[in-house]
């Protein structure tokens, strides 16, 4: 019964894989995250248009961010994509990736959080939302998520630890297990980048150089999976290695491609986001600076001339 109704609730592809197969519009009978998709960039445009019905400003550029985020989502998973993703390595890698290194920072980009706060009523329905939002915003689960000890092995257990054992094997055969890691990379990408990249606000936040760190960290690492699956000579995971036999696929030159991927397709968004977070750092040292200089002008160079008493004193001495 079990099997039955997995079966019905996956659309397996029939054609050989080609660019025009892939793109086709093809939803799963469950279409789980394409729907995660459209909810998001609904509930988005609405608080857009709270903000700016009371008269506010939000950036254009954020809101085209969040929603190209919301309709990458929605493609990568509901073209036959989806279900291709079933049978060959490389089109599930190309979705791995996708949903958690472009789509996070995407939506991140976007300040969902603060829009929520700007968008949301502070009275009647509104006030409880705004409550649960900073509830969970300060509680201890969220500190423990957000932290570098959590969110970078969770990043990296996502590659290593689903391609070089049978986690990939056992849980993603199935519709289920296949939504669940799709939810746990888009999950894992969103908690890693959140305390990189989001202005919001959070309950624990990294100083410049601990975020830097943590990218750092991340970036060399996760691409060595690809240089593990290009050198394979045996196909790495046996989900992957009997592909219908009419497609005509040379399941190691999949891997071969998977790995490719893995190693490159990081690297221009990576390149961003590094950009955009020396950008950050660096505004926010002109910042600190100039809250420091007022802080002189207003003070008379007080600690100065008194340092500089000091210094006579122990001369005079």
């Amino acid at each position: 019964m079990i099997e039955a109704i997995v079966a019905g609730a996956v659309h397996l592809p029939d054609a050989p894989p080609s660019l025009g197969a892939l793109l086709a519009w093809n939803p799963q009978p469950v279409p789980v995250l394409p729907a995660v998709g459209l909810v998001t960039a609904l509930l988005y445009c609405w608080g857009v248009w709270r903000v700016r019905a009371a008269g506010r400003a939000w950036p254009w550029w954020r809101a085209a961010s969040f929603l190209t985020g919301s309709a990458v989502l929605v493609l990568v998973t509901g073209l036959a994509i989806e279900g291709y993703g079933f049978e060959l390595f490389s089109v599930w890698m190309f979705q791995h990736l996708t949903l958690s290194i472009l789509v996070p920072p995407l939506w991140v980009l976007g300040s969902p959080g603060v829009l929520l706060l700007r968008a949301t009523a502070h009275e009647g329905a509104g006030r409880l939302v705004l409550a649960g939002a900073l509830a969970g915003l300060r509680s201890r689960l969220a500190r423990i998520l957000l932290h570098p000890g959590v969110t970078i092995p969770l990043f990296l257990f996502s590659y290593y630890g689903l391609y070089l054992t049978p986690v990939l094997d056992t849980v993603g055969a199935r519709w289920p297990g296949h939504i669940a890691l799709e939810v746990m990379f888009l999950a894992s990408g969103l908690l890693f980048i959140v305390p990189v990249l989001s202005t919001g606000p959070l309950p624990i936040r990294q100083t410049n150089l601990g975020r830097f760190f943590d990218i750092f960290v991340e970036m060399p690492l996760h691409v060595f999976i690809g240089v593990v699956l290009m050198m394979a000579t045996t196909p790495v995971v046996a989900l992957f290695a009997n592909p219908p036999a009419n497609w005509g696929v040379d399941v190691l030159a999949d891997q071969n491609l998977a790995g490719a991927l893995a190693w490159s397709y990081g690297e221009p968004v990576a390149l961003v986001i590094v950009t955009l977070f020396a950008i950050r750092w660096r505004r926010d040292e002109q910042r600190e600076n100039a809250v420091a200089e007022r802080h002189s002008t207003a003070t008379g160079d007080a600690e100065l001339r008194a340092y500089n008493e000091y210094l006579r004193g122990l001369h005079r001495n």
